[in-house]
């Protein structure tokens, strides 16, 4: 944060691969951070390398999030259409406990380092066995990639539950965007990395957010249950959409 979600990220090493060499498919994996693609992958799909690697490929995306990814994927969209890729096929990973317990057990992760399980919690992120089962992907990926046709590749893979979008979160998401985009601007205006007065509004930040979540929490889940029982129809178009791989215009 702010670069993040300012889609600024900090250069990468050059690539270890020649960009201008023949792939039949790239396999993009990465990780949303502030609902937007991470830094290095951003880095790689901004970079001129990456976009000659990319261009006229087909491409399967594969992210691990806790359960927010779909601003993420949206944009990755974008800069895969800018390259001149050919998105084929989208696997996400989440963790799938309640949003509120999931919150806990990634900030846990996330502060101590410890992942396992305790008191009533579950392991923190995706589930191992998610993880393991993620092996029947493999299948559909590789007769695509015998054949060299991907136009069945996305559906095969929904098929076998390669995208799960909960409505509710939808909601939670978009809620989400317009603060971190705030508070992106905010503290870029304060200087670059390392300057003391956008420290001091990174600290700000990050107590607010700690302490919004679970105050505001009952709040947005009103809201959210409000929008799922009166705009169901648009959020059932929603889920339909961000479950595919097709680009909106707007």
């Amino acid at each position: 944060m702010p670069e993040t979600v300012l889609a600024k990220p900090r250069a990468i090493q050059p690539l270890k691969v020649n960009p201008d060499e023949h792939f039949d498919l790239v396999l993009l994996a990465y990780q949303p951070w502030f609902l937007s693609p991470s830094q290095p992958v951003a880095a790689f799909l901004q970079s001129e390398e990456g976009k000659r690697l990319l261009k006229g490929k087909p491409v399967v995306t594969l992210l691990g999030c806790r359960n927010m990814w779909i601003n993420a994927q949206e944009k990755v969209k974008r800069y895969l259409h800018a390259a001149g890729a050919h998105l084929a096929g989208h696997i996400a990973l989440v963790d799938k406990h309640p949003n509120l317990v999931s919150l806990i057990t990634i900030l846990r992760w996330a502060t101590k380092g410890k992942k396992d399980a305790f008191f009533i919690f579950p392991p923190a992120g995706v589930q191992e066995k998610e993880i393991v089962e993620s092996a029947r992907f493999a299948e559909p990926i590789g007769n695509a990639l015998g054949t060299g046709n991907y136009g069945n590749l996305h559906q095969d893979l929904l098929a076998l539950n390669s995208v799960e979008v909960d409505p509710g979160l939808i909601v939670l998401e978009m809620r989400g965007v317009k603060p971190f985009r705030f508070w992106a601007n905010y503290i870029s205006k304060a200087g670059e990395p390392g300057h003391p007065a956008r420290q001091a509004r990174v600290t700000m930040y990050r107590v607010i957010l700690l302490a919004a979540i679970p105050i505001l929490s009952p709040f947005t889940t009103i809201a959210g249950w409000l929008q799922l029982t009166f705009g169901k129809k648009k959020l059932n178009r929603d889920v339909t959409y961000y479950k595919g791989i097709q680009l909106r215009e707007n």
